[in-house]
């Protein structure tokens, strides 16, 4: 049987220990047996990208790890959570223009509230949809009464696009981008430091990789230099980043305003070898959360945003 990760008893130093949690502890086995999720049914939506390896990749790997997923339930009655899967990457496939991917989006979820009674009982704040790519976000942002009362699961989780801290949940990417105008200002300082420094990066000898905001979509850089065991240098303004309500960040990353791009070179060289050798240590136990994989493997990418989506469960009214 597939486990939520066990946050009261783990003994990895990363986790968060929270009021939230500790007032949880008494539902754990809950967790553990009873939650459940309705998965609406949609040919036209419901799609997983032919490859896993493009930036719909935890998209893709979302959609197919519900469908093999012990969460899911065949009675809506017995659901804590209805997931509407609309995925926008077949859409922009034919060209469909995002006005009308949002006219599409918007008549479907409308007859699942018409036909259905699960929307009303709590205004949508039990549904949730995951998006992993700006095209997703402007498909959905035309129709507020979707991205305002549901739980969005997006790989944009920036309040410059709409994202609500505490309802709406990050999703880790698992593909690279294009250099942005700040990481170029970022590889010039990089040129002039004694240790290793790279971009998002794929070298296993590099001790640093910097993350900085860039599109929409930031959090691919951030799961590539996990990946490779590089600790990330994450410059970001007003962004969530993928788990923040559960593991500790600061314990194996260092994070940044983006304004701090110019005292860059002395913030890492003042960082002790003691300090680094703690931030790798802790980055190696958290790799594993990060992963994405069919099926999915115990305290991966996949139960962390159920943990995620079960901590959001317990703050819904009804």
């Amino acid at each position: 049987m597939t486990l939520i990760p066990n946050l009261w008893l783990d003994e990895n130093s990363y986790f968060r220990v929270s009021n939230l949690v500790i007032a949880l502890c008494p539902f754990r086995l809950g967790m553990l047996f009873c939650f459940m999720m309705w998965v609406w049914i949609s040919i036209t939506f419901y799609q997983t990208p032919r490859k896993l390896t493009s930036k719909y990749a935890s998209e893709g790997y979302f959609f197919q790890n519900i469908r093999e997923s012990r969460f899911r339930t065949s009675d809506p009655d017995q659901a804590h959570l209805f997931f509407i899967p609309i995925s926008c990457h077949k859409m922009r496939g034919k060209g469909t223009s995002y006005e009308n991917m949002t006219i599409i989006v918007q008549n479907y979820v409308e007859s699942l509230i018409s036909k259905y009674p699960y929307w009303n009982r709590t205004l949508g704040a039990d549904h949730f949809f995951v998006t992993c790519h700006d095209v997703g976000v402007r498909a959905t942002e035309g129709f507020p009464l979707l991205v305002k009362n549901s739980i969005r699961v997006v790989c944009s989780p920036s309040y410059d696009v709409g994202f609500i801290p505490h309802k709406d949940v990050a999703l880790p990417q698992v593909c690279s981008h294009l250099l942005s105008q700040l990481e170029e200002m970022i590889l010039k300082i990089g040129q002039n430091l004694d240790f290793g420094l790279d971009i998002g990066t794929r070298k296993l000898d590099t001790k640093f990789s910097i993350c900085p905001g860039g599109s929409q979509v930031n959090s691919a850089r951030i799961a590539d230099s996990i990946h490779y065991g590089c600790v990330p240098v994450i410059l970001l303004n007003y962004y969530d980043l993928p788990f923040n309500d559960i593991i500790d960040w600061h314990k194996f990353a260092v994070v940044l305003a983006e304004h701090d791009v110019y005292w860059l070179k002395q913030i890492l060289k003042d960082i002790a070898d003691a300090e680094f050798v703690a931030l790798h240590k802790n980055l190696v136990k958290v790799q594993k959360h990060f992963q994405w994989n069919s099926p999915p493997n115990r305290y991966a990418a996949f139960h962390m945003v159920m943990y995620e989506l079960w901590l959001c469960h317990h703050v819904i009214k009804y």
